[in-house]
């Protein structure tokens, strides 16, 4: 084999002379180098995509641990509260609520989106067992946990699954919204405001019998064709199924009387609820809800004579 002796060449004479497969390959190298090169550079130089920052609204953001909570609850209801509903729909009804809003404007939700998760749970309340509530929802909670047989709204599972809690998406993310969510009325068609009309309206159109409905008799006016109960349940009502409403006009225990069944906002109620043909029914104080405040103010003078 030849090789190349240093003293023999001149000094114009390249030593080892590369063969042609080698001087391509040499400049494959340095291409690739300088391309990877001129990469890292721009990569380096050019600023980077700034992250959509989510919308800005003026009310308290989602709920922290929102999934963890809703599914938690989901469980409890299904499996010690009501154990007859099945607890296997649970990973369902929490994939139906978060498509419901989630990378999604909290403005702009519809109806549609919570259908999937209305038509996920198949959940009757016994007639005569309705009890819905307008600005009285403690006292009406109290009462049913202590009746027992009652339902309001947040003692059926979509309701027991949302009670107290806030939540909104964003088209940026596909988590909640943490920071800020839109108040009730800084938007129409609001994530939260819409979820409870839907559920309102079908607790309200599966209720028969005799119905209740508990009212702050301690406000100006204790029914309101704006609030939820007069706009949404009261003409969700099918007369077909429900013959009677009555309506529990309660007062502070303080005895800060503003209204009662005689009052101008009592009689609209009873106008439109006869036009229905439904029969109304009133009464101040109704006693056995007098009985669950008076429980809180046993040494209340106005409660003597109720214990």
């Amino acid at each position: 084999m030849a090789r190349c002796e240093f003293s023999q060449l001149s000094r114009d004479e390249p030593c080892c002379p590369l063969s042609r497969r080698g001087r391509l390959c040499l400049g494959l190298a340095l291409l690739v180098l300088i391309l990877s090169a001129a990469v890292l550079l721009v990569a380096l130089t050019r600023s980077p995509t700034p992250t959509p920052e989510a919308l800005a609204w003026n009310g308290t953001g989602s709920t922290r641990n929102l999934f963890a909570i809703v599914l938690g609850r989901c469980y409890t209801y299904t499996q010690l509260l009501r154990p007859g509903l099945g607890s296997e729909a649970c990973p369902k009804i929490l994939d139906a609520f978060k498509s419901a809003f989630i990378s999604k404007n909290p403005c702009d939700i519809m109806k549609e989106d919570y259908q999937p998760l209305v038509d996920l749970v198949n959940q009757t309340v016994p007639c005569n067992k309705s009890l819905f509530w307008s600005k009285s929802k403690e006292l009406a909670h109290q009462y049913s946990w202590v009746q027992g047989g009652m339902f309001t709204l947040e003692d059926t599972l979509l309701g027991y699954l949302a009670d107290d809690l806030t939540w909104c998406g964003d088209p940026s993310s596909v988590e909640p919204n943490y920071q800020s969510c839109p108040r009730w009325n800084e938007c129409l068609n609001h994530t939260g405001s819409v979820f409870w009309k839907v559920i309102s309206q079908k607790f309200a159109e599966s209720a028969c019998g005799v119905v209740q409905v508990m009212l702050n008799g301690s406000l100006s006016k204790p029914f309101h064709k704006s609030s939820t109960f007069g706009s949404v349940e009261l003409f969700s009502l099918d007369p077909r199924k429900v013959h009677t409403l009555q309506a529990w006009v309660m007062h502070d225990i303080r005895g800060n009387y503003s209204d009662s069944c005689s009052g101008p906002s009592i009689r609209e109620l009873e106008s439109i609820v006869n036009k229905r043909n439904i029969t109304f029914t009133c009464q101040n104080n109704y006693r056995p809800a007098r009985l669950v405040q008076c429980v809180k103010n046993i040494e209340h003078s106005s409660c003597a004579s109720k214990i």
